[in-house]
């Protein structure tokens, strides 16, 4: 335990009354709380009782304060918030805090007008724009609720969480832009989830934007002009103030896929979110006021985009950068590059999806070269990757190029791992050992944790990680096993769904009888504490009685250098119950590839000799936009698992569920296209992996 890391982690599981009792002091309440943790016991309607507990349970709280008002009285009201940037549009602009308060206060007073009041939900369907961080302070603001889904999503997910949380208002505009296609009318989208919708939200408030021709407004249907309603209240001279609420009241819901399909609605509460995330984003991240400046490249409808765009950045009084556009096409893969040159970026997340896609149109990295040998990447003093696993062979790559170009004292590359339920990084490497000590001192005398590629980091303050057997025994060091957290979770992190608590302990604690909270990951913690999260639960494979998992195979066929990407579900078969299949992608380059036999084989290699030969692959498949994607960047492995367990069975045309979350639905289609073509050519013995098993055989087993 000499690492400070290691000690800050010790005493916020030893001592959470002290360690978040001084992180809550860093905040404004309105009513101190007298008490820091509550330990109790919930019952259900179906008699079940579990352990329950409430941080903070009697504190008054206004997280927009703590954003916004606070730093404009202390006087920093001139420092940069919002540094809005939109190759999209080809628009730039520099909010700060004074100018945040004003418009703020204003859209506040507006909604109130509209009928908005404490406690009540308000629905966001935005694009990445000023008004859309604007508009969800404001509902904070007035002690509302906002549930923001992503803007991407068609009208019938719009519709399921519309019907789920009833707001009585939504928020949204005339159009979003994605890269260099059309503009989408989210308009559009929003009309036809209501006609389609049990719930009729009472108004809808749109932001018309230049770039989608304005309609008239349905004032009969509740809708009303955005900017209409602000001229009319700066008019009046209305402005509202903050309203506490209780630290346990919710701030947001955050809809996350469930099995069954419909979404879940994670509940994020007050006090526990503020307090959590002022504390991650100084001693994770690093940003801690004025001067500091976060980017944050994820879509406002995720829970990475609500903590590190929005609320952590403003908390801390740092300036955030809000993009709108793509890693890559726009311009090109130089974007996030020259945004960390611009805005002098000190900390970036992004997902790993997102550097693999700059990787495959820059394979030599020149943007990143050119940018960094001209001094423009001095700010960055780390890289934060989430949401995916990150394969080793990009962190190595990454680290050794900004190690060499980013800040002075040194730039880390940190894959973290958290969830939409974790609310904040539940593991990772803290760019600041001593939490809530100077970080010059801090990182002087005590630089962060060695990097690990392939592993997670160390676990966050308040996140007890675990990893068990299926029964829920604890397992030793270094074998893997289902990763589990001991309760109380850290505040960021949920207590309950959306008013379905027998969902949350059905979906969450039931599994291992109330004593810990499945996570649903599955992999390992080493000897030195890091935690190596391999694969979903349901992404492990079984072969022969072994449990491998998706994540290490990938790791082994990512280290072929020709490698870009690769995508490892499990493959029936009639004597080893599964073998693992790839579906991979290639780099451009100017070297010739190797034919799909000689890959294969050197790929088999390297899978046989990191992982083992009972790792060895049953087939691949080679191409290009076939592997299917969320729009957070996950890769539906699912839907690929469906396409191979169904060509086994010769069943080439049978529907797969493809949940709306998905990016591109036309790859699904390519997929399915490769995957016959790769089976058909199978039987004949003409593919990698094929011919030395019959598969016909197979299905009759």
């Amino acid at each position: 335990m000499g690492h400070p890391q290691d000690q800050v982690q010790h005493y916020s599981l030893t001592d959470p009354e002290g360690f978040w009792g001084h992180q809550a002091e860093q905040l404004h309440w309105h009513k101190k709380p007298s008490a820091v943790l509550a330990r109790t016991s919930k019952k259900l309607k179906s008699g079940v009782s579990h352990d329950h507990w409430a941080w903070f349970p009697d504190g008054e709280i206004s997280t927009c304060y703590n954003c916004v008002d606070r730093h404009v009285l202390a006087g920093r009201g001139d420092a940069p918030a919002i540094l809005y940037d939109s190759p999209v549009t080809n628009t730039k602009q520099r909010i700060t805090y004074k100018q945040l308060l004003d418009e703020v206060e204003v859209f506040a007073a507006a909604l109130r007008q509209e009928g908005v009041k404490k406690g009540d939900v308000v629905l966001v369907y935005m694009p990445m724009i000023p008004a859309a961080l604007i508009g969800i302070l404001a509902v904070n603001r007035l002690g509302a609720i906002h549930a923001v889904v992503f803007g991407g999503f068609a009208s019938g997910a719009l519709a399921q969480r519309i019907e789920a949380s009833r707001p009585v208002a939504i928020l949204t505009a005339s159009c979003g832009i994605e890269g260099t296609k059309a503009p989408v009318s989210y308009r559009g989208f929003v009309e036809e989830a209501i006609r389609i919708s049990s719930w009729k939200p009472p108004r809808t408030i749109i932001w018309q934007r230049d770039q989608l021709l304005w309609r008239p407004t349905l004032k009969t249907e509740g809708q009303r002009k955005w900017q209409h309603l602000v001229k009319s209240v700066r008019a009046r001279g209305f402005r509202a103030e903050c309203v506490p609420v209780k630290s346990t009241d919710p701030i947001y819901i955050i809809y996350t896929s469930g099995t069954t399909g419909l979404p879940k609605g994670v509940l994020r509460e007050s006090g526990g979110h503020a307090v959590g995330l002022h504390m991650s984003i100084s001693y994770l991240f690093g940003i801690h006021g004025p001067g500091d400046v976060m980017g944050c490249f994820s879509d406002i409808g995720w829970v990475v985009s609500h903590s590190y765009t929005l609320y952590g950045p403003l908390l801390a009084g740092a300036a955030t950068v809000l993009y709108e556009g793509k890693p890559v096409g726009t311009p090109d893969a130089s974007a996030f590059w020259r945004l960390v040159e611009e805005y002098k970026i000190n900390s970036m997340f992004t997902a790993p999806t997102a550097l693999r896609a700059i990787r495959k149109d820059d394979p030599d990295n020149s943007h990143l070269t050119r940018i960094g040998e001209r001094g423009g990447l001095r700010s960055l003093r780390a890289l934060f990757l989430a949401g995916e696993r990150s394969e080793p062979a990009i962190i190595t790559m990454y680290q050794d190029l900004l190690g060499k170009y980013g800040a002075k004292n040194g730039c880390h590359v940190v894959d973290n791992w958290w969830s939409s339920e974790s609310g904040s990084p539940i593991s990772g490497i803290a760019m600041v050992p001593h939490a809530g000590k100077d970080r010059r001192t801090a990182v002087r005398d005590h630089p962060p944790l060695p990097i690990k590629p392939g592993s997670a980091g160390k676990a966050m303050p308040g996140f007890d990680v675990r990893v068990v057997d299926d029964e829920g025994n604890e397992l030793p060091r270094g074998k893997m096993g289902n990763i589990v957290l001991a309760l109380p979770l850290a505040p960021t992190a949920f207590r309950t769904l959306w008013e379905d608590e027998e969902r949350f302990y059905k979906g969450y604690l039931k599994r291992f009888g109330g004593r810990w909270l499945d996570t649903g990951d599955a992999g390992w913690i080493d000897e030195n504490g890091y935690i190596h999260i391999m694969a979903r639960s349901d992404d492990i494979i079984n072969v022969a009685a072994h449990r491998l998992s998706t994540g290490t195979l990938e790791q082994a066929i990512t280290s072929h250098p020709l490698v870009t990407e690769a995508s490892v579900v499990g493959m029936p078969d009639a004597l080893k119950g599964h073998l693992p299949f790839a579906f991979i992608t290639t780099t451009a380059t100017t070297t010739p590839i190797p034919d799909d036999e000689k890959l294969f084989s050197e790929i088999q290699s390297l899978v046989r000799s990191q992982v083992g030969p009972i790792a060895s692959l049953g087939g691949m498949i080679r191409g290009r936009g076939m592997i299917p994607k969320t729009r957070s960047g996950k890769t539906l492995r699912r839907v690929l698992r469906e396409l191979i367990e169904n060509a086994v069975q010769g069943e080439f045309d049978k529907p797969v569920s493809v949940p709306s979350t998905v990016e591109d639905a036309g790859v699904v289609d390519v997929a399915r296209r490769k995957v016959r073509e790769y089976f058909e050519k199978r039987r004949n013995g003409g593919v990698a992996g094929g011919g030395h098993r019959d598969v016909e055989a197979k299905a009759k087993l």
